[in-house]
């Protein structure tokens, strides 16, 4: 694989070996459903599922984040994002090695999406606080907070299905994704000192740009009527994007899960129905249940397919929940769990490859996904064992 300098586009030889294994393992992944569900009962069982997928949760999903949008936009714009900064810059260095500033990546990411660290990543005045080994490790920091607030409110959306209130399981799920984000990070660190040293600075002093204001923050222009619509109408548009954003992963990766995670109908019989499956998931997760239920705690095998959507798409993985809270086959301990690792992981291995690659730090791609492997598989365990153990005590 090689990069024409200047460009962005990846190149391989046209015929390569790739390319005579590729159709085959294509070929042998479909053919795993046909052969026991039959090849239209599979085709109509994919398209069936993505569509009601599209119509009952991607649909919702998008409302949700637009109102989410919407409020995260009024708590930057009234100076909440700012205090919370604030708040979190002290605890910085001592728990994460990291500088004071980084505290802002994990309040933009949290009210919004793993990349919107990017943005502050582009920014002179941002990377002037940073070593050159603590920068690579914005992305593990951000991607362990990235959808937080999407995936805390409406993991207590379930309350109402699982008949309890659940906001003591999403507490303990947001302190779990803590903890995985604090091994994730440091791992990372511990990489990255042993390449770039301790000691060289990100940016320059010759190159540093004049510093905004001390302690001003930016706000929308007009009164306060206006810059309340402003911020309502903009952050909510942020929503819609997130929203169809979303999309992908949700269609595609979680109709391939449920598809591996539901069984034929309830007749015991295939018929090309939405939400069919082979239930391979559930045979393999019950095979290493002696290893799942003391780390994690899963109520159901079937739970296990909650965290492998969370590796490529969180939005994707909310999906998988809600249908699990409403068959009966996940508690509260198992929600705290779900917390956990869809906000710790985020998605990751979708994105951690292009974030890596625009900070320039692109052969540092498989330290970062290790890393953060750790962290979610942490937070996970983390979340279990506090709820086993707030349980016990209240």
């Amino acid at each position: 694989m090689q990069r024409i300098p200047g460009s962005k586009i990846y190149y391989k030889k046209e015929l390569g070996l790739e390319t005579f294994i590729f159709p085959v393992v294509f070929f042998a992944f479909f053919a795993l459903f046909a052969t026991q569900m039959g090849l239209e009962n599979t085709l109509n069982t994919m398209m069936n599922t993505a569509y009601r997928l599209l119509i009952d949760t991607v649909l919702y999903l998008t409302a949700v984040c637009v109102i989410m949008g919407s409020v995260s936009a009024l708590l930057s714009e009234f100076g909440f994002v700012s205090l919370a900064n604030r708040l979190l810059q002290p605890l910085m260095k001592p728990l994460f090695g990291m500088p004071g500033a980084a505290s802002l990546g994990i309040v933009t990411t949290f009210l919004s999406d793993n990349p919107a660290i990017l943005a502050l990543a582009e920014d002179n005045n941002f990377r002037r606080f940073f070593r050159k080994y603590q920068f690579p490790a914005l992305t593990n920091l951000g991607t362990a907070f990235g959808m937080g607030l999407i995936v805390c409110s409406y993991m207590y959306s379930l309350s109402p299905a699982m008949g309890q209130p659940l906001g003591m399981a999403v507490i303990i799920g947001i302190v779990g994704a803590v903890i995985g984000s604090l091994i994730s990070t440091r791992l990372m660190l511990y990489f990255t000192k042993k390449i770039f040293g301790t000691t060289a600075k990100m940016v320059p002093d010759s190159q540093t740009m004049e510093i905004p204001p001390l302690h001003m923050r930016p706000v929308r222009a007009g009164g306060l009527g206006r810059r309340i619509i402003d911020a309502i109408l903009e952050g909510g548009h942020g929503g819609v994007e997130m929203g169809l954003a979303i999309v992908p992963g949700v269609l595609v990766i979680c109709t391939l899960v449920m598809m591996l995670i539901n069984g034929p109908s309830e007749s015991g019989v295939y018929t090309g129905a939405a939400y069919e499956g082979i239930r391979l998931l559930p045979v393999l997760a019950a095979k290493v249940n002696f290893i799942l239920e003391p780390l994690f705690g899963f109520s159901s095998p079937e739970a296990v397919g909650i965290p492998v959507t969370a590796l490529g798409a969180a939005g994707a993985s909310l999906s998988l929940a809600e249908r699990l809270v409403q068959a009966k086959l996940v508690g509260p301990c198992d929600i705290a769990v779900f917390t956990a690792m869809c906000m710790c992981w985020s998605g990751y291995l979708s994105t951690h490859t292009s974030m890596m690659d625009s900070l320039d730090c692109k052969e540092l791609i498989g330290k970062a996904i290790f890393s953060h492997t750790i962290g979610g598989l942490c937070a996970g365990i983390s979340a279990h064992w506090l709820f086993v153990l707030v349980s016990a005590v209240f």
